[in-house]
């Protein structure tokens, strides 16, 4: 939705998950997790310095890939084995002040849509538009598993499912930022909805709050 609307409108658009992930990619490559699945903070912490994420537009897929370090990593982030080591990744408090910096600098100038767990209240609690988009873990899983299947990439149903319902309780409890609805953000369910149908309600809300 996020991607499409920035398209739309011209806008640039952040996805500001590919940036943990990227951070997370990076921690396993270099060896940054124990055997019980703890992170070396310490090492990692040391280490972030070294880390540069930035997004290119790909002409052909009409969307921004992710580079990390330079490198097109824009499928190798998206494997399971990056999504069951990121919600830890994300609560260290380091890797987000990181983060959250950079995201911000991103958006400065305005004329961005940024998505992702914590934009609304912790990255622009200014927003002009805030919108939290909710599916029950059962359809969002099956999308990533349609997504994975259609990318040529191996994936189990049930295991993304327990995944997508490990990364909601991590990233609702966690102590820095939180997931959660921000106050004023307009809450949408779409379960039930078709692209088209996000789509077309997503730019509304938009021309409500920009041509107002």
């Amino acid at each position: 939705m996020a991607k499409d609307l920035a398209r739309q409108v011209g806008y640039i658009y952040v996805d500001t998950g590919a940036m943990y992930r990227a951070v997370t990619l990076f921690a396993l490559r270099n060896n940054l997790f124990l055997e019980n699945g703890e992170i070396k903070e310490e090492e990692l912490q040391r280490m972030m310095p070294e880390i540069n994420i930035s997004f290119k537009f790909n002409e052909q897929t009409q969307r921004p890939d992710t580079y990390l370090n330079g490198e097109l990593v824009e499928h190798d982030i998206r494997c399971m084995e990056v999504s069951s080591h990121v919600s830890p990744i994300a609560t260290l408090p380091f890797v987000r002040t990181a983060l959250v910096a950079q995201q911000q600098a991103m958006g400065k100038e305005k004329g961005i849509v940024m998505d992702g767990r914590d934009i609304g209240t912790t990255v622009f609690p200014d927003a002009e538009l805030k919108i939290y988009v909710t599916a029950s873990a059962e359809v969002r899983a099956q999308r990533r598993y349609d997504e994975l299947k259609a990318k040529g990439v191996a994936a189990d149903y049930n295991d993304i499912l327990k995944n997508v319902q490990e990364r909601d309780y991590i990233d609702s409890h966690r102590e820095v930022s939180p997931l959660r609805k921000a106050d004023d953000a307009i809450e949408l369910d779409n379960s039930n909805m078709s692209i088209e149908e996000q789509k077309e309600w997503l730019l509304q809300k938009f021309r409500e709050r920009t041509e107002a």
